[in-house]
Order: structure tokens, then C-alpha cells, then sequence
């Protein structure tokens, strides 16, 4: 039966490896459109609700 080995002696010769960011290759700019696409859905909700509220005007809502 093998005997088991340590955390250290299994990592004693691992050397790691740099790795460098790459936007294209990484995707780095899909929270930047989520986020374009998170404000202007804010922007244009407002925008619908204080169109509905001027249209409605005095009158009230039932629900």
C-alpha cells in the first residue's frame, strides 16, 4: 500500500505560473454592458412612470 504523501512534499517542485488578463480573450467588458443595460432600464422606467402619473393626472388609480 502507498504511503500517503504531505501538502509539501506533493508541492515541493510546483512552480507557478503568471498568468496575464486578456479582455478579449476573458470577456472583460459584459458587466460594462450589463451595467449599460441596468441604468438605461432605470432611466427609462423612471421616464414611464412620469409619463403614466402626468397622463393620469387628477385621477385615482383602483386597484
Amino acid at each position: 500500500m502507498e504511503k500517503k504523501q504531505s501538502a509539501q512534499e506533493l508541492f515541493k517542485e510546483y512552480v507557478p505560473e503568471v498568468m496575464y488578463y486578456d479582455p478579449d480573450v476573458d470577456g472583460g467588458s459584459d458587466h460594462l454592458i450589463r451595467e449599460d443595460l441596468l441604468s438605461e432600464k432605470e432611466r427609462l422606467k423612471a421616464l414611464i412612470t412620469k409619463r403614466k402619473e402626468a397622463n393620469r393626472g387628477d385621477r385615482k388609480v383602483r386597484r
